[in-house]
């Protein structure tokens, strides 16, 4: 029987981050995935998680295992397929370093995804965005702070992993760019008038911080997710009061960045841009906002050409001979 803890550590410590350059979030994530996999397994099977073996994860355990995220837990068919492709990427991983449990893993790869509601993706309006990027207090340094990184999330359509982590070095404002790193890649942004205006003027009272982060918190740490999943919670809220619509959407950190996505792709009309402005690696995976965006729609139709309408008329006939007839068909 294989242990199967050091291979989870080899893939957590070793394989994703080095070899896949995933990033901490998507790490964070995957160890999730295998705590709640443990956790099943180590229960149905009576023994410790760290006493598991990778002999005994076979297909009929993780498709129990999935099929009790859904009953007992409650969880969507979308984070289901989350932790299948976490589990599906460490069997990928395992096929190299245990080929003798190659039948084994070729059965757990074999386990399909589960079909989803294709969904448009949330995203505000521009009024709504305005009213939020007004939200912060500019006469107070935490305000300025927010201020700058609710600017830099909707323009720049930076995910959460990439804000926070966004170091001062990456930062050019005399060129009003930045150098943003996520998932392996490095792309070049320009920024914004005003995304360069509020930046600047937090980095002006930012102070001489130790952190080479450019957001960090009172304490002078850097911002963290949920710091600004926090922040920006706080200042929804604010912006709600004046903007009725507000309180009618999820908000979220995604979905700025789904805002910043809409609003290249309503400017320029043009996909791959929007591909690179998010640093997506597939053009597929960018597709998603033209079925979001009504103007695509819009300039279809106006492109198509419409069959002719038959022409007519309709008279309505007199209420006394509709009443005889109706009288006789009935005689």
């Amino acid at each position: 029987m294989t242990p199967i803890a050091p291979h989870i550590e080899a893939f957590l410590r070793e394989h994703l981050p080095q070899h896949r350059g995933a990033s901490a979030h998507t790490c964070d994530s995957y160890a999730y995935s295998f705590q709640l996999l443990f956790e099943f397994a180590a229960k149905r099977l009576k023994f410790a998680p760290s006493m598991v073996k990778l002999e005994q994860l076979d297909a009929s355990l993780i498709s129990a295992f999935l099929e009790h995220l859904e009953t007992s837990r409650q969880n969507s068919a979308e984070t289901r397929n989350i932790r299948l492709a976490a589990i599906r990427s460490f069997f990928r991983f395992l096929e190299h370093r245990q080929p003798a449990a190659l039948e084994q893993i070729r059965r757990v790869l074999a386990i399909p995804f589960k079909r989803t509601n294709s969904r448009l993706v949330p995203y505000l309006m521009q009024n709504e965005v305005q009213t939020l990027l007004d939200a912060p207090d500019p006469t107070t340094r935490e305000g300025i702070r927010d201020r700058a990184m609710l600017h830099l999330a909707v323009s720049a359509g930076l995910r959460v992993s990439e804000l926070i982590g966004l170091r001062m070095e990456s930062v050019a404002l005399d060129s009003m760019s930045i150098r943003v790193h996520g998932k392996g890649r490095e792309r070049s942004l320009p920024l914004w008038k005003t995304t360069a205006a509020a930046l600047r003027a937090w980095l002006a009272i930012r102070g001489p911080i130790a952190a080479p982060e450019v957001f960090v918190n009172a304490r002078g740490e850097p911002m963290s997710r949920w710091g600004f999943a926090y922040v920006l919670h706080q200042h929804a809220q604010i912006a709600s009061k004046k903007c009725p619509s507000l309180p009618t959407k999820k908000l979220s950190p995604h979905v700025l960045r789904h805002t910043s996505a809409m609003i290249v792709l309503q400017a320029t009309h043009d996909i791959r841009k929007v591909s690179l402005w998010l640093g997506h690696s597939n053009l597929a995976t960018t597709e998603i906002y033209t079925r979001a965006d009504p103007t695509e729609k819009l300039e279809a139709i106006e492109a198509v050409v419409p069959p002719h309408l038959r022409k007519g008329s309709f008279r309505p006939p007199d209420k006394l001979i509709a009443l005889l007839k109706a009288k006789s068909a009935k005689s």
